[in-house]
């Protein structure tokens, strides 16, 4: 439990330096600070990305804040907020402890149209909870974890894989050197711990970050800290449980992968680490890493940070229809704040936004495009008394869709997110005509047509053609 307080302290930290700082933006984009949490509405986002919702809007998590008792650790237990793009914010729910506190990690929306989640501590143990949420913010706990027998403070976003089970991770508890799980859970809230990590060789210990299912059907994931180096390895586990690690780092080629992976468009996976690499700007553990690895284990380092283009990757990268990745750093940079980077899949690094106190400082977390193709993401720190803010980066990047899920059989329910799909005429998969239905602007139902195969999914609307972000895997 005394990392999870460190991390408070350690944002404020990062932002000592930044008060004075003014803001610098790149030419060919525009960063919008949309809301600077006050406390009573949320404070300190941490290692989420938001998510766009079927309505159109973006859901997300604070750590801290609300208007609840002080439970969590002398402050409230954090919230789940709503905010349109434009920037108005709702807070959906606020935690007490007994339904969970302090959630880092982001949350996963199905085609029920709930959202899921974790959080770090509370419940019947104190351990955390992984719960459901409504758009209109009704909470229910599925499941609280017992720390000794099943895990402890799972820090990471859930992830909902093809067979409709959500699998993710705790970073500590689960027996022996409560070094953390890998579990299964089901919507009901039926839990199966499929793997404890033990500590020591080179398995790794205290994963702080949620899975990605590759496209093989595995999944892929971070320890935080041991290994054969002590330095966090990277693994993969079968959906039966059976885990095999692919790599340990040894500080030259980063330290410490806080961040989850995320499969890109060539089958590889790509990730940061906090700290590590060649260069010793931020300090003698280095200032952090981009790398991708193949599912075979083979890693590469793309870009180790040198503190004037940021420090201290902590959130997960996304990549964007422009076939790159963009993340950003918690700190250094300009501003000392941390910054916004786009990099290449050959790795040419492009520093896009410094951040400064007023418009956030350190973000933690990770971007997402939503499907207008602006970039929305939260700052830990900055803003009113240094509680955290939300914002918009436009890179001049097109509008497209999004399939919910993004795989399943002939016949199955799919969702289409989309910014303007009001009169839309045709929708394809890889070709194959589907029947459909235009819900609302942001949505469109439909089912997986006959004859399809895997492909990109095309929908024709007045204003042109919009193509999915991601093929859509046809399952038999």
């Amino acid at each position: 439990m005394r990392k999870l307080r460190l991390r408070k302290i350690a944002s404020t930290i990062f932002a000592f330096c930044v008060w004075a700082a003014a803001i610098v933006s790149p030419t060919k984009t525009k960063f919008t600070s949309l809301v600077r949490f006050d406390g009573t509405n949320g404070s300190s986002p941490y290692y989420e990305s938001l998510v766009q919702g079927t309505d159109g809007n973006l859901y997300g998590t604070t750590t801290y804040g609300g208007a609840s008792e002080q439970n969590c650790y002398g402050d409230s237990c954090g919230t789940v907020f709503k905010i349109t793009p434009a920037g108005a914010l709702t807070t959906l729910h606020q935690f007490d402890f007994t339904d969970g506190g302090l959630p880092e990690a982001g949350l996963v929306q199905t085609t029920d149209g709930d959202f899921y989640g974790a959080a770090a501590i509370g419940g019947s143990s104190g351990s955390g909870t992984i719960f459901k949420i409504t758009p209109a913010g009704k909470l229910t706990t599925l499941y609280e974890f017992q720390n000794s027998t099943d895990g402890a403070n799972p820090l990471g976003a859930l992830v909902q894989a093809r067979s409709g089970f959500f699998y993710g991770t705790t970073s500590y508890g689960g027996g022996y050197c409560a070094c953390g799980t890998v579990f299964k859970v089901t919507s009901a809230g039926t839990l199966t711990t499929l793997h404890t990590f033990v500590g020591g060789g080179s398995e790794g210990n205290y994963p702080e970050a949620g899975l990605v299912q590759g496209t093989d059907g595995n999944f892929y994931g971070t320890t935080a800290y041991g290994g054969a180096n002590g330095y966090g390895t990277i693994f993969k586990i079968t959906p039966a449980g059976t885990l095999t690690t692919l790599h340990n780092f040894d500080v030259t080629d980063g330290a410490n992968p806080w961040a989850g992976l995320v499969q890109g468009t060539d089958g590889n996976l790509y990730g940061t680490t906090i700290y590590g690499g060649s260069n010793s700007g931020c300090g003698a553990f280095g200032c952090g890493t981009v790398f991708k690895i193949t599912p075979a284990g083979t890693l590469t380092t793309l870009h180790n940070f040198d503190g004037t283009d940021g420090g201290f990757p902590t959130g997960r990268l996304a990549q964007a229809t422009d076939g790159n990745f963009y993340g950003m750093t918690g700190s250094y940079g300009a501003n000392d704040g941390g910054t916004i980077f786009k990099i290449t899949t050959a790795g040419t690094l492009t520093t896009l936004h410094n951040f400064d106190v007023a418009h956030g400082v350190n973000p933690l977390g990770g971007l997402a495009q939503a499907t207008n193709g602006t970039f929305y993401g939260t700052a830990s720190g900055g803003g009113i008394d240094n509680d955290g803010t939300v914002f918009s980066l436009s890179a001049g990047l097109g509008a497209f869709v999004e399939t919910l899920p993004t795989s399943g059989k002939v016949g199955a329910k799919v969702i289409i997110l989309g910014t303007d799909l009001t009169g839309a005429t045709n929708v394809t998969f890889n070709g194959a005509a589907a029947t459909f239905t235009v819900v609302r602007k942001s949505e469109i139902t439909t089912t997986v047509p006959a004859g399809a195969t895997t492909g990109k999914v095309d929908v024709t609307t007045p204003k042109g053609t919009l193509k999915s972000d991601v093929v859509f895997r046809v399952t038999r």
